[in-house]
């Protein structure tokens, strides 16, 4: 099954879950959609503090590094954002780092949110993802 989602030229896409991330840019002509990788987005716990607010006690470790990382994905788009590195983004991540994510991310970034898709498809290659959101 695909997700035919409308990608604009130049938007860029987030591909995440709690564990790592992938940021293309999209080439979207004749119907076609290209990826081209703009950034690895990866777990640096050492560097950061932890995840946006507090931490159930429940909560185990690894679900606690995965918030951890949907901040920093989140922080590092906000970031961008405001560099003016992208116009329009496409966020596509697990529903649970999507909601993390969501807490963090600022007016910069979320005026700029032109999709949302609460899938897991990090673990799909660049062409598989290419033609999961093809519109053709």
């Amino acid at each position: 099954m695909t997700d035919k989602v409308s990608i604009p030229d130049g938007a860029y896409i987030l591909v995440a879950d709690g564990t790592g991330g992938r940021l293309f840019s999209a080439s979207a002509a004749d119907d076609r959609l290209a990826l081209t990788a703009v950034d690895v987005l990866e777990p640096d716990y050492e560097k950061h503090e932890g995840p946006s607010g507090s931490r159930p006690p429940e909560q185990t470790y690894d679900q606690t590094q995965e918030a951890t990382f949907a901040k920093h994905a989140a922080e590092a788009l906000n970031s961008m954002a405001y560099a003016g590195k992208f116009s329009d983004l496409v966020v596509i991540a697990d529903p649970q780092t999507m909601g993390q994510m969501r807490e963090v991310f600022n007016k910069a970034v979320t005026d700029r949110i032109t999709c949302e898709l609460p899938k897991t498809l990090v673990n799909l290659s660049k062409q598989e993802l290419e033609q999961h959101l093809s519109n053709g």
